[in-house]
Formats: structure tokens, C-alpha cells, sequence
């Protein structure tokens, strides 16, 4: 009886069917894409062509946009753009101020963000009690606070400033902390994946050698969800590196003669810059506009780009 038993159990299960209308059994599950009358039928075409035209579109208007504005610009792609400041002759303006002041917020809005987020999510993926209510709160609201658009931040930031009584808002700390909030739940988000996507043999193995939650989660998990949370920062720094609308909401300088020269000093960026130079009448300063907008994208691709290299590293070395 126990030999018939296991051989009932050890028989391969034969695959799960569904009765469609004229009766006949077919597969519980199709593969995805294939449509219900089969990989040709014209639905499945129509949706195959509707996708690839939706998909030649996006192309075609981005490289419509990146070549004009890169033939625009290319008059004025030279040395003045990153060593002359700006000024109301647009042949002796530049971009020096700016091209500063954005590496000065993003470098702060860097060392406010990411330590917190990263640690925010090392709790809430490794450590928070899900059955707690105010962990199961923090976690909505994670994910509704990446959603809100960047002005908002902008304006909270502006009126919690306006609270505590401070006056001058155009700071370098200032704009890089409406940055950090902008970008905080972005990092926790994608910090999380990177920690789920750990094997959980890793964390088994060190806690089995005798290594507490805490010793597992530094020593083992954190170094192997390096390739993810390195990407996922840079990325959402990339973002930050490109607004504008919550520094002009605290004030952002839109004419800078001097250098930034600390967190507490006044700023510009390279959003706002562009900002202003394209809503100048004369044609000389669009062409200026398109020309560090081309900097600008540059950049941003420089940084994508790190953050490929490190992923990639990293994924090697683990």
C-alpha cells in the first residue's frame, strides 16, 4: 500500500487544463504574448505594430531634440562656457557659477541623502516588524512620497524655513535639502531592492557560522546589494542634478557673479542658468541655453554612466 502510495506521488503531474467554450481542454497558462488565437492572429499583430510605432516615435522626437539642440549650441561648445561668468553680453557670457554651484548641491545633497536612505532602508528590509502598523505607515508612505512632484518639496521646504524664522533662503544647504527630500524616497526604494534581491543562502549561512542579524546584514548582505544601491543613488542624484523648480521656489540666483564657495554661500545651477537664459529675448543666449544643455546632458550621462561601471564591478567581484 505504501509502495502504491509512492509511486502515485513520485508520477509527473500532467498539465493543468481549462474547458474553453466548445468543451475542449486547453493549457491553464499561455505564454505571454501569445494571443488567444495564436501567436499570428491580428490582434497580436496589431498590438506588435501599434508598440513598435510608439517606440519609433519616442526615438525619432528624442534624436529630433538632442540633434537640434546640439547644432544650436555648437557655436558656443568652447572654453567660455566653463571658465566666464554670466553677464549681459551674451559673447562674454558663461557658465562657471552655475557648472559650481550644482556640484556643490549635488555633493550635499549626496551626503544628506544617501547615508540616510540606506540606512532607512536597511530597516525597513532587514530589521522593521511588518505586523507593526507604523512600519506598515512608513512604508505606504515611502512609496507615495516618489510620486509627488518636485515642486512640492520645494514649497515644503520653504515653509517649514519660513517656521523656524530663518530669512536668507539662498543657500547651497538650503537648496540642497529640498534636493534630498526630493530624492530620499527614491533611494529607499531602490536601496530595498538591491537588499531583497541578496540570496537569502548569504544571510542563512552567515547566521548558521554563528554571526548576529546585525553582523550579517553589515558584513554580508550590504557588500553584496553594493551593485544596486550604488546604481539606484547615482541615478536618483541624477535626477536632483537636472531640477529646477524647488530651487527657484527657495530662491535659487538667477545671475551669479561669484564663485560658491561653501554650503552656506549663495548658488546657481545649471537648471536654473538654462532657465534664464532661455527666457532672454535676444537669440544669442538660446543659442547659450542649447549649448549647456548640451553640457548639462553631458554630464548626466557621465553620470549614468558611473553608475554602470560600478554595477558592473561590483556584480564581477560578488
Amino acid at each position: 500500500m505504501a509502495e502504491n502510495t509512492t509511486q502515485r506521488s513520485a508520477r509527473p503531474l500532467a498539465p493543468a487544463t481549462t474547458s474553453g467554450p466548445d468543451g475542449s481542454g486547453s493549457p491553464a497558462h499561455r505564454p505571454l504574448g501569445r494571443a488567444e488565437g495564436g501567436e499570428n492572429s491580428p490582434k497580436a499583430l496589431a498590438f506588435l505594430v501599434v508598440m513598435w510605432l510608439a517606440v519609433a516615435f519616442a526615438l525619432i522626437f528624442l534624436l529630433t531634440l538632442i540633434v537640434t539642440t546640439f547644432i544650436e549650441g555648437l557655436p558656443r561648445l568652447d572654453s567660455r562656457l566653463l571658465t566666464e561668468y554670466p553677464a549681459s553680453d551674451p559673447e562674454r557670457a558663461g557658465a562657471k557659477p552655475a557648472i559650481l554651484g550644482s556640484l556643490w548641491v549635488i555633493g550635499t545633497t549626496a551626503v544628506m541623502a544617501i547615508p540616510l536612505g540606506i540606512a532607512a532602508a536597511v530597516y525597513l528590509e532587514e530589521f522593521s516588524d511588518r505586523t507593526k502598523w507604523f512600519n506598515r505607515v512608513i512604508e505606504l508612505n515611502v512609496q507615495n512620497l516618489a510620486a509627488i512632484p518636485s515642486v512640492v518639496y520645494g514649497l515644503l521646504t520653504l515653509a517649514f524655513l519660513s517656521f523656524v524664522g530663518v530669512g536668507n533662503k539662498n543657500m547651497v544647504i538650503v537648496g540642497a535639502t529640498a534636493l534630498a527630500l526630493l530624492i530620499l524616497p527614491v533611494i529607499i526604494i531602490s536601496t530595498r531592492e538591491a537588499l531583497r534581491a541578496v540570496s537569502v543562502e548569504i544571510r542563512q549561512g552567515s547566521l548558521a557560522l554563528g554571526a548576529t542579524p546585525l553582523q550579517t546584514t553589515w558584513l554580508q548582505t550590504l557588500p553584496a546589494a553594493v551593485p544596486g544601491i550604488a546604481t539606484g543613488s547615482i541615478l536618483a542624484l541624477s535626477r536632483a542634478f537636472g531640477e529646477a523648480a524647488p530651487l527657484l521656489v527657495l530662491g535659487g540666483l538667477v545671475f551669479l557673479s561669484f564663485d560658491p564657495n561653501g554650503i552656506l554661500s549663495g548658488y546657481t545651477t545649471m537648471p536654473i542658468q538654462i532657465f534664464n537664459w532661455v527666457g532672454r529675448p535676444q537669440a544669442e543666449f538660446h543659442v547659450l541655453a542649447a549649448a549647456a544643455s548640451i553640457l548639462l546632458l553631458v554630464l548626466l550621462l557621465a553620470m549614468n554612466g558611473l553608475a554602470i561601471f560600478i554595477r558592473n564591478h561590483y556584480q564581477r567581484r560578488w
